[in-house]
């Protein structure tokens, strides 16, 4: 494999949402297929697990759903349908349900977005600042006391923002074009999401 894309996961992640965001950009967005964004999200697995123990639970947690959206995806075309069937079902907040763990893959790809908004813009080695406000804005409004404490005392494990490029083989100057990349396409993405969610007045904070 050498050096190619199958060692640099950042260009997979950039690579996958750039396709998505071709579909969500468009003026009468087409129904986004299931498994596409399935698989996509499936790439960002890999960072979660680069962060260390703080993130351990929504590594944990992303990579459990994501995997129920692939497998929901090989019978189910696309989301909206996916969403639609829950809701006919009377499914939509029941725990393990494809669109509840729909919006809990959203928001894992909306902490990735901060957290690299966040390494853009922030200067020196450390990545516990752009990490705890990436925690701070998306997740940690929907995690109890015990929850947030934990990740609060894993932010002092993270690895520095040189040890995070080398486990994804990248440089900073190929790291940050990658990332600018990704906030740039996972935007339109989360907002396909999210009005999945809101055209159907499913609401998006449970």
């Amino acid at each position: 494999m050498g050096s190619n894309e199958a060692d640099k996961p950042l260009r997979r992640i950039a690579a996958s949402f750039e396709d998505l965001a071709a579909v969500a950009k468009q003026q009468q967005p087409a129904a986004m297929a299931a498994g596409d964004f399935s698989r996509a999200c499936s790439h960002v697995s890999v960072l979660f697990g680069c962060l260390g123990i703080a993130f351990k639970f929504a590594e944990m947690d992303y990579v459990a759903k994501v995997n129920d959206l692939l497998e929901a995806s090989k019978s189910v075309s696309t989301l909206p349908s996916m969403v639609e069937q829950d809701i006919q079902k009377g499914t939509v907040r029941v725990a393990g349900s494809h669109t509840r763990n729909l919006l809990r893959v959203k928001r894992g790809i909306d902490m990735v977005k901060v957290l690299f908004e966040q390494i853009l813009v922030t200067e020196g080695n450390s990545l516990k600042d752009a990490a705890s406000k990436a925690y701070a804005q998306v997740f940690a409004p929907h995690h109890g006391w015990a929850i947030r404490k934990a990740v609060g005392a894993g932010m002092y494990a993270l690895p520095s923002k040189s040890q995070l490029l080398k486990k994804l083989n990248e440089d900073e100057t190929s790291a940050k074009a990658q990332m600018q990349s990704f906030v740039r396409s996972s935007g339109p993405v989360i907002l396909y999401i999210e009005d999945l969610f809101t055209s159907r007045n499913l609401g998006l904070d449970w």
